[in-house]
């Protein structure tokens, strides 16, 4: 096995911006292996390390040089390969075309054999590996992208990064490989912590980087989470089951704001205790990356977790600082709240008429007045009684009025939760508010349904309304593009349905659509209600997968149309348990019906000649009646598991049906008339399931 020594590649820069940085980092892994296999250096383990102000990637085991090939390979006979005149033929240009050489470059060699043979010899020098690691390097650089974030050129160079590169540190075994990038050349240096471990530090070999850094006051991202997350831990520890509030996304960002990180706890005025605290926490959170911390019994505290890159021993100046910058923002969001208090729900409403929803579609003053419609049908539905369907239609009314107010401007995501306070300050009931604070819910996979039936009448109507109007203009969503989240909504809708199994989706489509149609949008209605309910069935299939059903049971279910999701969903499941428990009835009376189903034929009708049946024929005419019947009275009354074990006893008359029956009868009378009947076995199926999907592929 040839030498091999680590490789190390450091890129320094002024301080980069979080989220660009962990993208980098993980492209940056990505290229130098690829680089290095395209190469030809063999390696081992490729890890990335990164701050604020560096990215890192380490190559275990890297080999100095690139290995010396010799290969040789056998060709067509010669006397193929070459004519009489000693002229390469075809077949010596094929082949030596296939082996990267020319006709003249083949050999001709006597095998063991007895024949002689031209063979193609390729020969590729060993490379020293710190010149194509030094090409390597000045290629990875280059080819870091920043999407979303423009890079910056700097002195009089056009190449570009991120940020300004101050220094490359690049390494294979002790020895630097040269690399210049954007008037930058390399070195064995790397540069600590700007405060604690200032200037530059020798970096002996990639095996001592990492303690090089920690040295030199500066850790791994991994290293600065777990020290945050230890000391968040001590701090909850300490006040008792406290919980300190560190959203992943909050967290990943302030992990890359610091090299050295301390926990600091500051403190905020008792003041800002009486405004909500979802804007406080958002004030916190978003524009200064502290972590809020709540008392043991949900409540917020006037503490406040500062992650400082400063010296600890300046902790005290660091907490009073950061004390001060806090005030404003708070202060800030007093105002706003305050002032919208002033304002009122109903006032902000009347503005939404200059507020576009989407340029086809309206303002969201119009949206608001189609969600009331929707609103009081999900409600009527829900058969809870007059007063919900008050309540629903009055929070749908209200639901959208607190976006232009002042606090939900300057902090976008607490939209409805706001207008939830301003509703509660105005005197609206307590669950009126509650619907507006939550009919954004399901905000994503996993988030919580609202918590009452007139929430979850304004969250479906807000996100049918959207769905609606988006296959009304033509514009649903694609595999790339989806910028009102239809997809989303659509999953939230059935997932609040399933809880109000009452309610008609169908229905509520239509009551969509009519109100778009009411304020002047045109659209073909019945085509669009169409695709709606099948852009529904498509999604309730896919959550079926995921919950585990076969996809021959979903398509049996989704070839009847069925877009509720209740019934849906549930006819998947009585149909899975229907075949489980009767795997051999279930099989054979699937394939009977698909067979029946391809010879039926629908434009005959259902009406039978009994006077021209046989006795396997009225068998099953009779099977069929007392079926149908027993299928409709079970389905009227939602036991789908009675339905299929009525439809399960139809398995042995049309097994005797044709095993005795000749269909396809000389006589059209008489095969026209076995035609219905198998019309009329077909029908009994009607509106249960397609079970003929699920008949064994032979």
């Amino acid at each position: 096995m040839a030498d091999t020594r680590d490789f190390l590649l450091e890129i320094g820069t002024e301080e980069m911006p979080s989220r660009p940085l962990m993208n980098a980092q993980q492209q940056l892994q990505k290229l130098v292996a690829k680089g290095l296999d395209e190469a030809g250096l063999a390696h081992g383990e490729v890890t990335t390390l990164s701050t604020p102000r560096r990215l890192t990637v380490m190559v275990r085991d890297c080999a100095i040089a690139t290995e010396e090939i010799r290969e040789t390979s056998r060709g067509p006979k010669a006397q193929i390969a070459f004519d009489a005149d000693g002229n390469p033929t075809r077949a010596a240009q094929g082949f030596a075309r296939k082996m990267g050489t020319t006709p003249e470059a083949l050999v001709r060699r006597v095998e063991a054999d007895g024949n002689e043979y031209v063979f193609a010899e390729r020969f590729v020098a060993s490379v020293p590996a710190l010149e194509l690691l030094s090409s390597l390097c000045e290629r990875t650089i280059g080819s870091i992208q920043w999407p979303n974030y423009r890079s910056q050129r700097w002195g009089s160079e056009h190449q570009t990064f991120v940020r300004p590169i101050r220094w490359i540190c690049a390494l294979l075994g002790s020895e630097v490989i040269p690399v210049s990038y954007a008037d930058v050349s390399s070195s064995n240096t790397t540069r600590g912590h700007r405060v604690l471990g200032a200037g530059e530090h020798v970096v002996a070999d990639p095996a001592s980087y990492v303690q090089t850094l920690r040295d030199a006051y500066v850790l791994g991202e991994q290293d600065r989470a777990q020290v945050i997350r230890e000391g968040i831990a001590r701090l909850e520890e300490e006040r008792d089951g406290a919980r300190v509030d560190a959203p992943k996304a909050v967290f990943d960002e302030v992990v890359n704001l610091c090299e050295w990180p301390t926990i600091v706890v500051g403190e905020f005025d008792e003041e800002f205790l009486s405004v909500p605290q979802e804007i406080i926490v958002e004030a916190m959170l978003t524009h200064q990356r502290y972590f809020p911390i709540y008392a043991p019994d949900g409540t917020l505290t006037r503490e406040f977790v500062i992650v400082s890159n400063a010296d600890p021993r300046v902790n005290d100046t660091v907490r009073a600082g950061n004390e001060r910058v806090v005030r404003p923002r708070l202060d800030d969001a007093k105002f706003f709240y305050d002032e919208d208090l002033k304002v009122g729900l109903d006032a902000f409403r009347e503005r939404l008429g200059n507020v576009v929803f989407q340029k086809n579609l309206g303002t969201v003053l119009q949206k608001s007045e189609r969600m009331e419609l929707i609103a009081t049908l999900v409600a009527e539905q829900s058969g809870e009684g007059e007063d919900v369907v008050v309540d629903a239609a009055r929070a749908a009314h209200l639901a959208k009025a607190d976006l232009v107010s002042q606090a939900v401007v300057e902090f976008t995501s607490q939209q409805g939760v706001m207008g939830g306070y301003y509703a509660k300050a105005q005197g609206e009931n307590d669950r009126v508010a509650q619907a507006i604070s939550d009919h954004y819910r399901p905000r994503f996979a996993g988030d919580a349904l609202p918590a009452t039936t007139v929430g979850k009448a304004v969250a479906v109507a807000d996100k049918l309304d959207t769905i609606c109007g988006m296959f009304a203009i033509d514009e649903p969503p694609t595999g790339s593009a989806d910028p009102f989240a239809v997809r989303r909504s659509a999953i939230g809708v059935i997932n609040m349905l399933r809880t109000i199994p009452a309610t008609s989706l169908p229905a509520l489509i239509a009551e969509a659509l009519d109100a778009y149609a009411t304020q002047g949008l045109e659209f073909d209605r019945e085509q669009v209600a169409q695709k709606v309910a099948a852009y529904f069935i498509g999604r309730l299939g896919a959550i079926a997968r995921e919950e585990g059903a076969d996809a021959d049971t979903i398509k049996a279910v989704a070839d009847t149309g069925i877009c509720d999701p209740a019934a849906f969903l549930n006819r998947v499941v009585a149909l899975e348990r229907a075949r489980r428990s009767q795997r051999e009835v279930f099989d054979d009376l699937a394939t009977a019906y698909a067979r029946a189903s391809h010879l039926a034929d629908a434009s005959l009708g259902i009406n039978v000649d009994e006077t021209m049946l046989g006795d396997a024929e009225h068998a099953l005419l009779d099977a069929v009646n007392k079926g149908s019947a027993a299928v409709q009275e079970a389905i009227a009354a939602g036991e789908l598991d009675d339905a299929l074990a009525a439809l399960a006893r139809l398995r042995e008359p049309i097994d005797r049906f044709f095993v005795d029956v000749l269909v396809m009868d000389e006589d059209k009378a008489v095969r026209e008339n076995r035609l219905r009947l198998l019309n009329r076995f077909e029908s009994a199926f009607s509106g249960v399931a397609n079970i003929g999907a699920m008949a064994k592929k032979k």
